[in-house]
C-alpha cells in the first residue's frame, strides 16, 4: 500500500486523532468538524469490534509517521525479535527514523517536512550526505543540516527558536546540528496510539 497524499484533516477526522504537528486552520477545522467525514459521519455508530480497534491504532501509527503497510510490518518484525514489549519497540523503531528525528529535533516543524528534508539530501549523518528517511539512528549517530544549505531562507526562523528537543538527542538548533544520546523509551512514544492493540493486530 502505497502512502496517503491525500487531505490530512480529513484523515485525522476519519481516525479521530490528529495527525499534523502545524496549521492553526489545520486545528480549527479538525476541532469544528470533530466527527468522522462524509454523508453519515454526524450518526450514531455501532461499537466498535476488537479488530477494528486495532486496526485503527496501526493506521494511526502508519499515518503518523508516513509508512507504507510494509514498511509498518517489518518494523514490527524487528520489534518481536528483541526482548522488549513488543509495541513498545515498534513505536520506539519509527522514533528513530531519520526522517522523524529531523522533526523531533526541530530542525523540520513537521513529520513530512523532516522526509522532505532528507529525501532532497540536506541533511549529514555521521559526515555523509543522506536522502534516506527511513534509516534508523542509533546511540552516537550525529546529525545536521549539510553547511552550505544552513543559511537557506527554510532555516531561519528554525535557528531563533529554543531547543525543545526530547531527552534521547541532544540539540544545538542554532547550528541545525545534533546528536543522538539514547534510544528512545516507553516515555518518548506517542501515548496517543496504544501500542499493545498494534501488537495484537499484527501478532493473528
Amino acid at each position: 500500500m502505497s502512502r496517503y497524499t491525500g487531505p490530512v484533516t480529513r484523515l485525522s477526522r476519519r481516525l479521530g486523532v490528529a495527525l499534523f504537528t502545524n496549521g492553526e486552520s489545520k486545528n480549527k477545522a479538525f476541532q469544528k468538524k470533530n466527527f468522522k467525514p462524509g454523508q453519515h459521519g454526524q450518526k450514531r455508530f455501532s461499537q466498535m469490534s476488537e479488530f477494528s480497534r486495532q486496526l485503527l491504532e496501526k493506521q494511526k501509527a502508519r499515518f503518523m509517521y508516513n509508512i507504507t503497510e510494509k514498511q509498518s510490518r517489518k518494523y514490527y518484525e524487528m520489534a518481536s525479535k528483541t526482548n522488549e514489549v513488543t509495541g513498545i519497540k515498534y513505536l520506539s523503531l519509527l522514533e528513530q527514523r531519520l526522517d522523524n528525528v529531523m522533526y523531533r529535533s526541530g530542525i523540520a516543524q513537521t513529520r513530512p517536512q523532516g522526509r522532505q528534508i532528507v529525501s532532497h539530501g540536506l541533511v549529514m549523518l555521521n559526515g555523509k550526505r543522506v536522502n534516506t528517511p527511513s534509516i534508523l539512528v542509533k546511540i552516537g549517530d550525529k546529525f545536521e543540516v549539510m553547511a552550505k544549505k544552513k543559511d537557506s531562507k527554510l532555516f531561519e526562523e528554525t535557528k531563533k527558536e529554543k531547543t525543545k528537543a526530547p531527552k534521547w538527542m541532544k540539540v544545538e538548533l542554532p547550528l541545525l546540528k545534533g546528536e543522538v544520546t539514547a534510544v528512545p523509551g516507553k516515555d518518548d512514544i506517542e501515548n496517543i496510539i496504544e501500542h499493545q492493540l498494534i501488537t495484537e493486530y499484527y501478532s493473528k
